[in-house]
């Protein structure tokens, strides 16, 4: 990791470079993206796009509780106490490479705009960030500039809203059924009541 690292450096002067876990995570700017995985793939031979996905910050180094536990249970979405470790921004898109020949491996990650998280589409380097874009796309609202077929993968072609932000409820926005009489799916409001998690807590 040690060598990995001082190339890094080298190539990346002044680079946000974190080392944690035995894992290297390079931190770059959204608008550098894909000047930085050229150099990746061109001169420390990335050449595999192992994972890439959207990450929600809402919240970050808050908890609902201080020190005990809530009597009120807790849920996504719910209302936190503020921590010293609140982001800044919302949203990032994190990407895993591999160099096989190198036997390597890094984190890459980038912060993207909340009220527009759009990023550069990297399919041009590594082809197998096609359905990883889709997906972070479809589940996180992260939108990829210049990829080819951009839209949602997991979800229904109506869905609204995206599962993985934090702010979604558990419960949905709506649930579907299949109408005999219409001879089609259609939607309706939540029947469901929220169910909130009360962590149980055994004292002897």
């Amino acid at each position: 990791m040690e060598e990995l690292r001082e190339q890094l450096e080298e190539i990346f002067e002044g680079a946000d470079l974190v080392a944690a876990f035995g894992e290297l995570t390079l931190t770059v700017d959204s608008d550098n993206i894909i000047d930085t995985c050229l150099k990746l793939r061109d001169k420390l031979d990335f050449d595999t796009l192992v994972d890439l996905c959207g990450v929600d910050y809402l919240s970050y180094g808050q908890s609902e509780w201080a020190h005990d536990a809530s009597n009120a249970g807790f849920s996504r979405g719910r209302s936190a106490q503020g921590g010293e470790d609140e982001h800044p921004q919302r949203f990032a898109v994190v990407y895993h490479l591999l160099s096989v020949s190198q036997n390597y491996r890094i984190r890459v990650k980038a912060f993207v705009n909340e009220a527009e998280p759009i990023i550069k589409s990297v399919t041009g380097i590594w082809a197998s960030a096609d359905w990883y874009e889709r997906e972070a796309f479809d589940l996180m609202g992260i939108l990829f500039e210049n990829h080819t077929d951009l839209r949602r993968i997991l979800t229904d072609y109506g869905f609204v809203g995206h599962p993985l932000r934090k702010d979604f409820p558990l419960i949905g926005e709506v649930e579907m059924r299949y109408d005999e009489s219409l001879g089609r799916v259609v939607y309706e409001k939540v029947s469901i009541e929220p169910n909130v998690s009360v962590p149980k807590v055994i004292r002897k």
